[in-house]
């Protein structure tokens, strides 16, 4: 990969790079640009595990001898860096937008002194490194819930219902890796699981747990009730059953059960055509006058309880 020194904050191949701290602007343009940034040599390798090509790598120089591996292992190379000088201002060592070099290099790292850094993505980058990575084409749920289980199907699914936190989305794929949930479907305006934040917190995780988009909400609970899963939403109702009765029912512990978690928005929770969709209710039992939890813990709770 070619080593590029970049001076100008204002350098045209950073693109990918600017204005990382506008969360409005980036939830736009980084899906439309078909892209979305690794924060952190652990996230960084573990997208690479997954098979996620970059685009361009962004550092400081004392992060180059660390981030090595993990730039070897994205170019299969035992050598990682081929110095390109500073700013290559002619362009020669070609541009980041696409990916690929005019010598046959793909995702040049970009390496700058800590001030052009902030300067760049508006923040202080503490943690290694960045990517910009291709972001992959999303399965459709027919296909992501057949492939779960080595190919066996998936038996826990959470769907995440317009959460808007990136921060809870991160929270929330992770504890679904830990916990064993098969998948996660994420409603048409639920947060990007792949923004910055959502995948820092997730701590890569969600490259590891099956994921799309669904469609239409909540139109989706027909298409899982009709895949066979018992579509449980984690909601405050009166005619609600407690996780713990739930869990003990043969909906989840019959050898073939199949289940799905709806969580709800932060705030305002499940919105009722979902709570009436549903084919039943679950709540978390709680005590001192508590009547609930964020919905990432409320999250980790729940598959703990309906594990496999």
């Amino acid at each position: 990969m070619p080593l590029i020194r970049i001076t100008d904050p204002a350098d045209p191949r950073l693109g990918d790079y600017t204005g990382l701290t506008d969360v409005a602007l980036r939830s736009k343009h980084e899906p439309a640009k078909g892209l979305y940034i690794a924060e952190s040599s652990n996230v960084i390798r573990r997208a690479v595990e997954a098979g996620h090509r970059p685009r361009s790598f962004l550092m400081a120089e004392k992060w180059l001898e660390s981030m090595a591996p993990v730039v070897a292992a994205a170019t299969g190379s035992d050598q990682p860096y081929a110095d390109a000088g500073a700013d290559d201002a002619d362009g020669t060592t070609g541009d980041a937008s696409d990916g690929t070099t005019d010598d046959g290099y793909v995702a040049p790292v970009f390496v700058a002194e800590e001030p052009v850094l902030r300067a760049i993505t508006g923040f202080h980058l503490h943690r290694g490194a960045l990517a910009a990575m291709h972001r992959p084409p999303l399965a459709s749920v027919a296909e992501v819930l057949a492939g779960a289980r080595g190919g066996a199907g998936a038996r826990r699914v959470a769907v995440l219902e317009d959460i808007v936190d990136h921060t809870n989305v991160g929270a929330m794929f992770r504890s679904a890796a830990a916990l064993g949930v098969d998948a996660v479907l994420v409603t048409p305006r639920c947060a990007d699981p792949l923004y910055r934040r959502s995948v820092r917190v997730s701590m890569g995780t969600v490259f590891q747990v099956p994921w799309t988009r669904l469609d239409a909400w909540p139109g989706g609970v027909a298409d899982l009730r009709g895949a066979g899963f018992t579509v449980a939403a984690l909601a405050l109702s009166d005619d609600s059953m407690s996780l713990d009765d739930f869990a003990a029912s043969p909906a989840v512990t019959a050898a073939s059960a199949k289940v799905a978690l709806v969580l709800g928005t932060e705030g305002d929770g499940l919105a009722r055509g979902t709570v009436e969709a549903a084919d039943v209710v679950v709540r978390i039992p709680m005590a001192g006058g508590v009547d609930s939890l964020n919905v990432a813990a409320a999250s980790a709770v729940a598959f703990w309880a309906t594990r496999v």
